[in-house]
């Protein structure tokens, strides 16, 4: 229903929906997307590449039992998914020149790049990997006049977010510690998202960053 909904959305619009059904980590199908990609948009390259892909494992690192505990598997797929698949993606789209100057891209981190949170491990080492490679990615793409950047949302009310154990007291804490008074809404950072997109505004010239939209969350924690 969500996609539905998006899929009227943007062609009311007057743009053009390319659902993709894929495993985004996977190399072979990553390359049969994008050439889907690159043969519907006809020559044409992106002006927001958008990473934002969650999905990792929950699991402390040191349980009663071996099954309780993250394993080495878990660990190499939660970073290879939500950290590693950002170079991937970013050098296959150079390939088929997708993306250019002018191109933003854009990774969505959280907090726990540099907070302990409950099972939060494999993932908070992976936001924090995630940081490391806009950075990178930024430094090396400058010359092209693509900007890189990372999005720390707030806390915000998603279906990711309730699948975090103990996410209920995530939500209070925020709550009792924005001076906004409220969370961070999806609204919120889609027009974050769409300024920067924006040409000109100095955004050509930002970049490299870990870019705080959270009402004043993470200055009042």
């Amino acid at each position: 229903e969500a996609f539905d909904r998006t899929k009227k959305r943007i062609e009311a619009a007057g743009c053009r929906y390319l659902p993709l059904r894929l495993n985004a980590a996977n190399a072979d199908r990553r390359k049969e997307g994008l050439d889907q990609m690159a043969e519907a948009m006809g020559g044409a390259g992106f002006r927001v590449l958008m990473h934002s892909l969650a999905f990792g494992t929950l699991k402390p690192y040191v349980a009663q039992s071996e099954e309780e505990a993250i394993s080495q598997a878990n660990m190499e797929m939660t970073l290879d998914v939500m950290a590693h698949s950002l170079v991937y993606w970013t050098q296959e789209c150079l390939a088929r020149g997708l993306i250019g100057r002018g191109t933003r891209i854009l990774a969505m981190t959280s907090s726990g790049s540099t907070r302990v949170v409950p099972n939060y491990g494999a993932v908070s080492a992976a936001k924090a990997a995630l940081e490391s490679h806009v950075r990178q990615l930024a430094y090396e793409l400058a010359p092209l006049g693509i900007t890189v950047n990372a999005i720390r949302a707030g806390v915000t009310n998603t279906p990711a977010l309730r699948k975090i154990p103990g996410n209920e007291r995530l939500i209070e804490g925020a709550l009792e510690r924005n001076p906004s008074g409220r969370l961070t809404t999806p609204e919120d950072v889609a027009g974050f998202v769409a300024l920067l997109a924006k040409p000109g505004y100095g955004a050509d010239w930002l970049t490299g960053n870990v870019l705080g939209l959270d009402g004043g969350e993470e200055i009042a924690g």
